[in-house]
């Protein structure tokens, strides 16, 4: 019973640490950006791109889906990298409309399919628990690109990298994790990391997804709840909690601060 709770729940965890790996960082630059929804967008745009392709009658798990959400999502990041650039005061309803758009978009291709739901839940939910092991290793692959690049390159300043190196991380992961889990894989851990440098930063952001995803997965086991949405109010809490952390230690500190004075 339990070796046969660990080999679902070992993968699934597994996907979950390689999605940290890219989305904390990335997350900390959407935050200090200000384009928080653009993950979203992007990665609503790449679910239309899976869509696109299931109508079309490609196989499911193959490249050809693959292509189909890669090309989506990067046309969409071309597009709020050109947005961005030419009328930056509107970049965020921008934004929104690529999102509610490329969403209705999805919602009319699927009601051309009859188990359209069952494949929107699927998109939105995502299907963490039954990845594979054997799924792991090209996604691995990627990511190992996408953070020699935040290594190698200022993603800061380098906005045209930056959307690419989005729009293909995003790609992968709304395939292996859903949308919903992408957003909270970004969002949340670089929330509870605002404000903090570089180095501490990416600790705690990284130690808030770690832990979000070990509770969401242990509670959704232990319940026998979806475990996407597990992972997410999973995340929710632990950044939550550490931003609870933060606030206090910043109250005990301020009387000494102003005692020194």
């Amino acid at each position: 019973m339990l070796s046969a709770e660990l080999s679902i729940l070992v993968p699934a965890f597994l996907a979950g640490l390689l999605v940290l790996a890219t989305h904390v960082p990335l997350g900390r630059l959407v935050l200090e950006r200000g384009i928080v929804f653009i993950d979203l967008a992007i990665a609503q745009v790449a679910g239309l791109g899976v869509v696109a392709a299931d109508v079309m009658g490609w196989e499911p798990q193959g490249w050809s889906v693959q292509f189909s959400a890669a090309i989506a999502a990067l046309l969409a990041a071309i597009g709020l990298l050109w947005s961005e650039r030419r009328i930056p005061a509107v970049q965020e309803a921008v934004i929104g409309v690529v999102f509610v758009v490329s969403a209705s978009a999805e919602l009319i291709l699927l009601s051309f399919n009859p188990h359209g739901a069952e494949h929107l839940k699927d998109l939105l939910v995502g299907q963490i628990l039954w990845v594979a092991t054997r799924q792991l290793l090209p996604v691995a692959v990627l990511y190992a690109v996408v953070v020699a690049a935040f290594l190698v390159f200022d993603l800061r300043r380098q906005r045209a990298l930056f959307y690419l190196v989005f729009a293909v991380a995003i790609t992968a992961s709304v395939q292996l994790v859903g949308i919903y889990l992408v957003f909270a894989s970004l969002i949340l851990p670089a929330l509870a990391s605002t404000g903090i440098t570089a180095r501490t930063g990416l600790m705690i952001g990284y130690a808030t997804g770690l832990a979000g995803y070990v509770l969401g997965l242990v509670g959704s086991a232990l319940s026998d709840v979806p475990t996407g949405a597990a992972i997410v109010c999973g995340l929710a809490l632990t950044a939550a909690l550490i931003g609870t952390l933060r606030a206090a230690h910043r109250s005990r500190r301020a009387p000494l601060a102003l005692g020194l004075k």
